[in-house]
């Protein structure tokens, strides 16, 4: 892991700057940036601002006018970067496609999966796993060498989309259901993974979201709960059930906020979708993709302590960072959550980890800063950011069929306290080791 890494700060209050691609109605906030040393000793972390990183000894946040004229007040000097970030939004969106480009927005996305079930009968199963606040549906492509049977293999999570402005975390997940269905007949390795598990991919986790980022503000974040102060959102990345709400540093009780983990663990619609398939299927390794920062991020995320089998998410995060290096040279950090990012509470991985002590993972797309694009990716990227990942995803799919979880430590008492009411996922028949797995 580097020592000097470029630190991504927490993303955290919804200061709504009106993003409509490509445009953005300036008078409602501009993009700011704050010497960190005067962030930190006004102590204006915890004021709620929309923050996008820290670079260079400056935090860059959004600001609403208000904002800027309090900070004015304060005497805190502020540089309007809004412009800069502007030449970054505009350079990875084409006309082709419509607004979101070669992005998927949600209808899109059901096309294409219902295409790969159509064309793959028998590898690909397209199971409904949940409905959204406005009715969207949310979506899971199994693949398996007999994908309408239930036959307990061992099953791998991919899910994208977690926040709505991520649009390349939907692509990579979708991009790797489309490998190993057309390279099944084709490879050896995607034959073997495909017959020996069950591998399920969640290309959109929040559909809502993501409509809404891509017609009407580009950067939005959350889900699209109606909250009972007026604001808009849940940030289902802290919906999280183990650890929901143990601070308000890794999430926040205030509905404003972009991290607002919501009014108790699982309220939303779209972390009960994931839960409830999680529950009742053999998962042993999951990836969460996010954007931007080049990371490989692994639990804890609620607490700088070591989780249980450290030193085993650690290798093979160091192993899968390594792959990826060494497809086109892109180099992704990796560490705990709470000490290479930022402290979150309520997130994915956490919650998957603390289940079974499946290997969990949240894998941080590029780019590796505003700089470079930030969440407005390259359209001509897509590929090879699905490329670089690839041999990661192959990995840790073998890795979950080869390593049973029933020796791994028991990680409940805190995630019973979150959640009393929920029910255990049911024990599933050990096969035999030299039993085949169809």
């Amino acid at each position: 892991m580097r020592a000097t890494k470029l630190t991504v700060l927490v993303l955290a209050a919804a200061a709504v700057i009106g993003l409509a691609c490509p445009g953005w109605a300036s008078d409602d906030g501009q993009v700011v940036s704050i010497a960190a040393k005067d962030f930190v000793a006004a102590g204006l972390g915890r004021k709620g601002f929309d923050l996008l990183m820290e670079k260079n000894g400056r935090v860059f946040f959004v600001a609403s006018p208000g904002e800027i004229a309090a900070l004015a007040a304060l005497r805190v000097s502020t540089v309007i970067e809004t412009a800069r970030f502007l030449q970054q939004a505009g350079q990875g969106l084409s006309a082709g496609g419509g607004i979101n480009g070669a992005f998927h927005s949600t209808l899109e996305l059901e096309t294409d999966l219902r295409t790969l079930e159509r064309d793959h009968p028998g590898l690909a199963s397209l199971h409904e796993i949940g409905e959204t606040l406005e009715k969207r549906k949310i979506y899971a492509l199994k693949i398996s060498d007999n994908a309408s049977l239930d036959e307990h293999e061992p099953a791998v999570l991919f899910a994208g989309c977690h926040h709505a402005r991520e649009w390349i975390s939907v692509e990579v997940p979708y991009l790797f259901g489309k490998y190993l269905l057309e390279n099944y007949d084709l490879s050896q390795e995607v034959r073997a993974l495909v017959d020996a598990s069950e591998i399920w991919i969640v290309p959109i986790a929040n559909p809502d979201g993501l409509e809404y980022s891509i017609h009407v503000y580009r950067y939005w974040r959350k889900n699209r709960r109606a909250n009972a102060d007026g604001t808009y959102g849940v940030d289902i990345n802290r919906n999280y059930g183990y650890a929901w709400g143990s601070d308000n540093v890794g999430s926040s009780g205030q509905p404003g906020s972009d991290v607002y983990r919501g009014t108790g663990p699982f309220s939303e619609p779209e972390t009960a979708a994931i839960r409830n398939l999680f529950l009742v299927h053999d998962f042993r390794a999951m990836i969460s993709f996010h954007s931007f920062a080049q990371d490989i991020l692994f639990p804890w995320g609620y607490t700088t302590d070591a989780a249980p089998t450290d030193a085993e998410l650690g290798a093979i995060a160091g192993t899968m960072a390594g792959l990826i290096a060494g497809v086109h040279g892109s180099v992704y950090s990796y560490g705990e959550g709470s000490r290479l990012l930022y402290l979150t509470n309520g997130d994915t991985v956490d919650w998957t980890y603390s289940i079974a002590g499946a290997p969990s993972y949240t894998i941080e797309l590029p780019p590796v800063d505003i700089d470079h694009g930030g969440f407005f990716n390259d359209e001509a990227a897509i590929g090879a950011i699905f490329e670089e990942n690839l041999p990661a995803m192959l990995y840790l799919t073998r890795y979950a069929v080869d390593h049973p979880l029933s020796l791994r430590p028991r990680i409940l008492p805190l995630r019973e306290r979150a959640e009393p009411a929920l029910v255990r996922k049911p024990k599933l028949a050990a096969r035999p080791a030299s039993a085949p797995h169809r």
